[in-house]
């Protein structure tokens, strides 16, 4: 069964969307969420006021979609490491060099979901995504620390998960060149020191 070109265009995201989300992830990562308002982001989208509530039905639509976007990227990086191999060892030295160069690279001014954190206190919608992210992360490096049969791989992934929280809140700090490799190498010695 084909589809139409109507039917394609439909299902495809709206240029207008995509716009919005690339200047609302810039500016919500850049100056912080509650500072940035919507007049900016619309501005900065190219758009109008209505396109914007057609598309996100308001400011908060748009911070859970940028922190999907976010959720959907360090997702990529595990299923690039799984893309690249199946051997539960190699997959965690993909995982750690993946975010050491995440900390080099894209996220220089902290942890987006720790940022958003600071901005959410209670909770609500953005909560629980921020909570459902970090389980999964959580999880899934616990997952790989099992597979690599590695001792306590709960005990692995939460000293993972607080590595990177650090690496990315200490690389704004301090400069990634210094806190990036400091992460690896924590990292792996925190891999080393559980093995049987």
């Amino acid at each position: 069964m084909s589809t139409t070109p109507a039917q394609a265009a439909s299902t495809r995201p709206s240029p207008a969307r995509g716009r919005l989300l690339d200047a609302a992830t810039d500016l919500f990562y850049r100056e912080g969420i509650h500072s940035v308002g919507v007049d900016r982001i619309i501005e900065a989208a190219g758009v109008t006021r209505a396109t914007m509530y057609k598309q996100f039905e308001g400011k908060e639509g748009l911070v859970l979609a940028y922190l999907r976007g976010e959720d959907e990227g360090l997702r990529a990086l595990f299923a690039q490491a799984g893309a690249a191999s199946s051997d539960p060892d190699v997959l965690l030295e993909l995982v750690i060099g993946g975010i050491e160069q995440d900390i080099r690279e894209r996220h220089t001014r902290g942890c987006p979901f720790i940022n958003a954190a600071a901005e959410y206190p209670d909770a609500g919608p953005v909560r629980d995504l921020i909570d459902a992210h970090r389980e999964w992360f959580r999880s899934t490096l616990e997952q790989l620390a099992t597979a690599a049969g590695l001792v306590d791989p709960a005990d692995v992934a939460s000293s993972l998960v607080l590595l990177r929280d650090a690496a990315l809140v200490g690389g704004y700090l301090d400069g990634q060149d210094r806190v990036a490799p400091a992460f690896a190498r924590t990292a792996r010695g925190v891999i080393a020191s559980h093995r049987r």
